[in-house]
């Protein structure tokens, strides 16, 4: 009786399964291992003959309009069967966009877009994210989530600036503990840049995305032009990259855009020589969706030489996702005809296949349907709802600081509701929900605003909504406050590109006419930024960033209410106008709106820099005072025997340090200082309260 194959033996070194199997395989198979094929295209033939290594669904794609997790389930299971029976039944990975919870799917919960992540500041928040996420992957069959995007989104005209946890570096960095919420927490002495899985039934494959420089690009175009010298590059935007890595991310996605005008997608330079050198990277590339196709004009005309230029500089998948047979033909012919060395193959389908041993697909190849009722389940919606409180940031409270305006009193006779966003599931899911674009409506389950409002009031307060009122009520309706919600249209990649980020449907006109006879709270959902005029901003009596929170608006009343204080701060610049963009917080001559890292709290009086930034080594990063005079004081939470182990310093000023509970002044020359906060004594049990402008 012949040996069973060594690359089947899940007791075999994961290197050992890897060589055996790629030792087996053909030219074609190996070929095949390298295509990933959207699941209208996966057929019996292309996955069990062909031997397609991966499937994914585009934005939108499902297996049935509002899909079950078990309908999903079924559906990947029947592609794994498939490979199962082909000649060397090497199983797939099927990969989907799960980039703010499993938003593809119908009744998954859908968490705050990464733009509010990135106002929450809180790392923990966002490894429970992606744990409550890959649960939530796992229960439909799926192994892969194209997640998350580590892109520092530097000019807010850009379409995918949501997608981005914020214009500072290191915010980003911080924030890259999704990937051990999605895949599992690596042992410490895992090898440096090797993928990793804890459990195959709890864990999903990560990917970051998208590398690199796609945050920079010149007018925020997408997939445009990344205009900067080598450091800055490394400095603003390969620097969340390697703490991805550390932590054994699978997959790392290239990026549509181009660095100096060279496409990233045949970058050997930074695919080949930064990432998988210089980083250490053992994972695989894969590209995004038709990506390669544009390394050409018109569009994958020339399809030889776009995979010649793309796997030569070191691309390992390739999304195609549509062409498989044709991409199938024309790799081998490149192969045979001496135009990518043989050695490129066999590097790239090691890559692949080292991630899918490790990812347990080969010992549990289909989807556990225990996890059935976890999809939207009540855990998770706490954990979203968690996360929307704690990612808005109050922008104005009062007409002054002696009158705050919340939170809002529950009991009153009437208030008026007004807004296109006020009661509007898709408005506050934003793209990528559902449908690639997101849409209006009720596209999934979830709780509204207006629906969290009145859930929030008192019993005898009579709640008036109407979308866009009359004159006539809001002149005679005698309302104790107006709550006006407004914001931008769902919207995806260069579908979101603008030039113009006034409020959508003349929103600042509607503001102003309620607030004029109302006492006004403005809600802005948005994934950036919006112009706020001036005479808009008089006129409103508190104004809050909402982001794009996702399914639980209950978070939102959370705070509106004032069961939760506010503890988001901006993970970007506020500008005033476009003509001021780009702008980031290092540009101290600019006079935003609102600098990067401001909010306010309910119960302190006082401007939050940033709130909780932990307990280690914080920093450094960037302030903005609202005036030259203004101060810096470092509060600590802790008995005070132990503050004093923490330290403010501030850039370039004279006097530039100060203990916790002291102020610091800048040089009264500028207004944007590099700061950084020390602890000086591991063993201390303190922790910091806040950063205020005093």
């Amino acid at each position: 009786m012949a040996a069973a194959a060594l690359y089947k033996d899940a007791a075999a070194p994961v290197e050992a399964r890897v060589r055996d199997l790629l030792g087996r395989m053909t030219l074609r198979e190996k070929a095949a291992q390298m295509a990933q094929i959207e699941r209208t295209v996966a057929s019996p033939r292309a996955i069990a003959e062909l031997g397609a290594g991966s499937v994914l669904n585009g934005g939108g794609s499902a297996p049935l309009p509002r899909a079950s997790a078990a309908d999903w389930a079924r559906m990947v299971d029947g592609m794994q069967r498939h490979a199962l029976s082909s000649r060397l039944a090497v199983p797939i990975l099927y990969g989907t966009d799960a980039v703010h919870g499993h938003n593809n799917v119908y009744g998954a919960t859908v968490f705050p877009h990464n733009v509010g992540l990135g106002a929450t500041r809180d790392a923990e928040l966002a490894r429970k994210i992606g744990e409550a996420t890959a649960l939530e992957v796992r229960a439909t069959g799926i192994h892969w989530t194209f997640a998350p995007c580590v892109a520092v989104c530097r000019d807010p005209r850009w379409g995918r600036c949501y997608e981005c946890y914020s214009e500072d570096t290191e915010v980003v960095r911080s924030l890259t503990t999704i990937v051990s919420g999605l895949q599992g927490q690596p042992p410490a002495d895992h090898p440096h840049g090797y993928p990793f899985l804890s459990s195959p039934r709890v864990n999903v494959l990560a990917c970051a995305k998208h590398f690199v420089g796609d945050g920079g690009t010149d007018k925020g175009i997408n997939e445009g032009n990344t205009i900067c010298s080598l450091e800055d590059l490394e400095g603003i935007h390969i620097r969340p990259y390697p703490d991805c890595i550390s932590q054994g991310v699978a997959t790392v996605m290239a990026s549509y855009t181009q660095w100096n005008g060279e496409p990233l997608h045949a970058s050997r330079y930074l695919l080949t020589d930064v990432l998988k050198g210089k980083l250490g990277f053992k994972g695989f590339v894969v590209s995004d969706w038709e990506g390669i196709d544009r390394l050409c004009e018109p569009r994958g005309s020339d399809y030889r030489y776009c995979i010649a230029q793309s796997v030569n500089a070191g691309m390992d998948m390739i999304m195609i996702p549509f062409r498989f047979e044709k991409f199938l033909e024309d790799l081998v012919f490149l192969v045979e005809a001496g135009e990518i060395p043989m050695s490129r193959i066999d590097d790239a389908v090691e890559r692949i296949l080292r991630v899918k041993f490790i990812s347990g697909v080969f010992e549990h190849p289909f989807s556990d349907p225990s996890l059935a009722d976890i999809i939207g389940c009540k855990e998770h919606r706490l954990l979203a709802r968690e996360a929307v409180r704690k990612s808005l940031v109050l922008l104005k409270n009062g007409k002054n600081q002696k009158e705050p305006f919340l939170p809002l009193a529950k009991n009153v006779k009437r208030i008026l509701v007004a807004g296109t966003h006020s009661d509007n599931i898709g408005y506050q899911c934003g793209g990528w929900t559902i449908a690639w674009n997101g849409d209006s409506g009720r596209i999934t389950i979830g709780t509204t605003i207006l629906e969290a409002i009145k859930e929030s009031v008192g019993a005898e307060t009579e709640v008036v909504y109407e979308e866009c009122p009359t004159e006539a009520t809001v002149e005679t309706g005698e309302f104790s406050y107006a709550v006006v919600v407004v914001g931008e249209v769902p919207y995806a990649e260069w579908l979101g590109d603008r030039t113009d980020l006034s409020i959508p449907f003349n929103g600042s006109d509607l503001i102003s006419r309620i607030a004029s006879k109302v006492p006004t709270l403005v809600v802005v959902i948005s994934g950036r930024p919006l112009v706020v005029e001036p005479q808009v901003l008089d006129k409103v009596d508190a104004l809050v960033a909402a982001w794009l929170p996702g399914s639980e608006g209950m978070g939102v009343t959370d705070c509106l209410f004032g069961d939760h204080d506010f503890l988001g701060t901006l993970p970007v610049t506020w500008f005033r106008s476009t003509d001021q963009l780009p702008i980031n917080a290092r540009d101290a001559s600019d006079d935003p709106l609102f600098p990067f890292g401001y909010g306010l709290k309910m119960f302190r009086g006082r401007s939050t820099i940033n709130n909780r930034i932990g307990q280690a080594m914080i920093g450094p990063f960037v302030v903005s005072l609202k005036s030259v005079y203004q101060k810096l004081k470092l509060q600590v939470k802790s008995w005070p025997l132990l503050a004093y182990h923490y330290c403010c310093f501030m850039e370039n000023v004279i006097s530039n340090s100060a203990p916790w509970n002291d102020t610091i002044a800048g040089d009264r020359r500028h207004r944007s200082y590099l700061v950084n906060i020390l602890k000086f004594d591991s063993g201390s049990c303190c922790d910091i309260d806040g950063l205020y402008l005093e």
